[in-house]
């Protein structure tokens, strides 16, 4: 018998599935639906790499769910889920760690929809997909918002009458799946450095930084929606609330065309105007493209600036998430002008893509993890079940 755990990350138009064994760490297939609709496709593979045969009905999250379990029972005939366990955005104030879910939390995280819009009904679709699919099957939430609950109320807040605060109007902090899983593999390869002040970089399509101290969430960039603190792939980052008021008031925008504007078209996309992939950006070689880089790579230094202070200082700079971990241009210019603040990298180690990117010499160090959001979401679905193993094994 084949007893594994699913995870489940619903986007919008995808789906992102990993499948773990038991217990151990390492998946034992991993795959994504993308373009979820008329033109969905599904690409599986096994732990080796080797691709598993793949093919469905992927018009919707159901039918793309059903496809993936089926590859998995035709590879894995014996297979028996004994958790799904699923991405959500959104966990509010109160959920400070991973639920099991019944119609009951259902219907609190469907309050949470409007806090995020183009993320909340997704990730409860797969919820649901998941429930009708395989209803004896416990399906456990885990949230990106949970790790930031440590945040002092002076990170937590905006400065708004109080009654707004208490109606849920604060600063929520996201990605959270990500920079528990980089504390808790700072904390195995570097403990020194974990229990110390870290600044973790999660750069990607979404992006984002926290500050850590001794493991815990003190500050993030993002606040009461994904789209504040650094600019992202689509979105647009901080921005002046007076620059919402003006296209209202005198460019007559809907609120409609307002969160279309600030999700979908701005960002590296609309700095650049030609993509949102900072790759792309990086061997496009025109003036916009290189105003865009510009743009991210000051902005990340601000935010590692503001974080440096809001811990009283740094020892440990940590890059996680696509660009994180795989850009080295990028790497290398948010940290050349961060001298000041004791980080100084090696070129040949930032080339290689080393672990560790800063010099013997430098008083903070630069590291560079692969996050694994999948693997926290698969340990909370284990520990749902009285199936959790040490993290430090």
């Amino acid at each position: 018998m084949t007893r594994a755990v699913l995870t489940l990350n619903a986007g919008s138009s995808s789906l992102k599935v990993a499948l773990f064994p038991e217990t151990g760490d390492q998946p034992l297939a991993v795959g994504l639906a993308d373009r979820i609709g008329p033109d969905g496709v599904l690409k599986l593979k096994d732990a080796t790499g080797a691709p598993l045969a793949a093919s469905g009905d992927l018009t919707s999250h159901a039918g793309a769910i059903a496809a993936v379990i089926d590859s998995f029972r035709a590879q894995w005939p014996d297979l028996e889920l004994l958790a799904i366990g699923h991405r959500v955005v959104h966990g509010g104030a109160d959920n400070t760690r991973p639920v099991t879910v019944d119609d009951a939390v259902l219907t609190d995280l469907e309050r949470l929809s409007p806090f995020a819009p183009l993320h909340q009904p997704h990730n409860l679709a797969g919820i649901r997909a998941a429930m009708a699919a395989f209803p004896g099957v416990p399906q456990v939430a885990c949230f990106d918002t949970a790790f930031h609950r440590t945040n002092p109320k002076v990170s937590d807040s905006f400065a708004l009458p109080r009654a707004l605060y208490d109606d849920g109007v604060r600063r929520y902090g996201f990605h959270g799946l990500s920079y528990d899983y980089i504390a808790g593999e700072l904390a195995r390869r570097a403990p020194h450095l974990a229990e110390g002040r870290v600044i973790v970089a999660h750069l990607g399509n979404g992006a984002s930084m926290c500050a850590l101290q001794a493991g815990r969430s003190m500050a993030s960039t993002m606040g009461f929606t994904a789209l504040d603190g650094l600019p992202m792939g689509t979105r647009c980052g901080q921005v002046d609330p007076g620059v919402l008021l003006y296209l209202m008031d005198q460019k007559g925008m809907t609120a409609a065309e307002i969160t279309d504007l600030l999700y979908r078209q701005s960002g590296l996309l609309g700095l650049s105007g030609l993509s949102n992939d900072m790759r792309t950006l990086e061997a496009a070689g025109t003036p916009e493209a290189a105003e865009a880089i510009d743009y991210f790579v000051f902005r990340c230094q601000r935010e590692v600036g503001s974080l440096a202070a809001a811990l009283g200082g740094i020892d440990a700079l940590i890059f996680c998430g696509g660009i994180g971990e795989n850009s080295r241009l990028i790497r290398a210019r948010i940290c050349e002008r961060l001298g000041w603040m004791g980080i100084d990298i090696d070129p040949a180690r930032n080339a290689a893509n080393d672990a560790v990117i800063s010099t013997d010499q430098a008083r903070t160090t630069v590291m560079v993890i692969a996050t694994n959001e999948e693997l926290v979401i698969a340990r909370a679905a284990r520990a749902a079940l009285g199936l959790a193993r040490n993290v430090a094994e």
